[in-house]
């Protein structure tokens, strides 16, 4: 089996409450690093072979915690950066009043959930290729984890679908997709998508 782990950051300090996606500097917090030394302790029997990163410093420190118990270099990638949103560096304040409506009427150059499913959908291709039967950890963001998600699950994205109870990934919860090895039935076009699990090692 090939099986790739796709991880939120844990918990960032942003004492400021801001919504900060792609704004440099914001790290763990305390309780951000405690939650990615469990994620580490869950995943440290697992014949791990790679561990990649999102660019953004949360995420990399992370994915450093993960690393380590495994003596692996954290790899990063752009394909499973934040998603780039005209509301960066606004109050969460704003956006719980606005119903956190990220994808609706988005001015252009800006990213829509197909673009973030794309790009995450991507880089699993790509490590299917490099590790055909084994084993990697995505660290990365609660909406590319989400779009991930919604993808096995033939769920479209939508602000709405985002939006529902109980849905929204938790920091440094593990979304595991598992393939089967071996050659795969194709019906219509498309091969079957991954068995899903959701993890929340704290």
């Amino acid at each position: 089996m090939t099986v790739l782990h796709f991880i939120r950051h844990g918990e960032v300090d942003n004492p400021q409450q801001v919504l900060y996606a792609r704004l440099p500097h914001f790290h763990l917090s305390a309780e951000g690093r405690r939650q990615a030394e469990a994620a580490a302790a869950h995943l440290a029997a697992r014949p791990l072979e790679a561990v990649i990163s999102s660019p953004r410093l949360r995420a990399r420190q992370t994915a450093q915690t993960i690393a380590a118990r495994h003596d692996l270099p954290v790899r990063t990638s752009r394909l499973v950066d934040e998603i780039r949103t005209p509301y960066q560096g606004r109050p969460v304040a704003e956006m719980d009043a606005a119903g956190w409506l990220l994808f609706t009427d988005l001015p252009p150059g800006y990213e829509t959930p197909a673009d973030i499913t794309a790009r995450a959908l991507r880089l699993i291709e790509r490590l299917r290729r490099q590790l055909p039967g084994g084993e990697a950890v995505v660290v990365t963001h609660g909406d590319i984890v989400l779009a991930v998600r919604f993808w096995v699950q033939g769920v479209e994205f939508t602000d709405a679908t985002k939006n529902a109870v109980g849905l929204y990934p938790a920091t440094c919860s593990i979304t595991m997709l598992t393939y089967p090895n071996g050659p795969v039935a194709v019906v219509d076009g498309a091969e079957p998508r991954p068995a899903m699990a959701y993890h929340r090692p704290y």
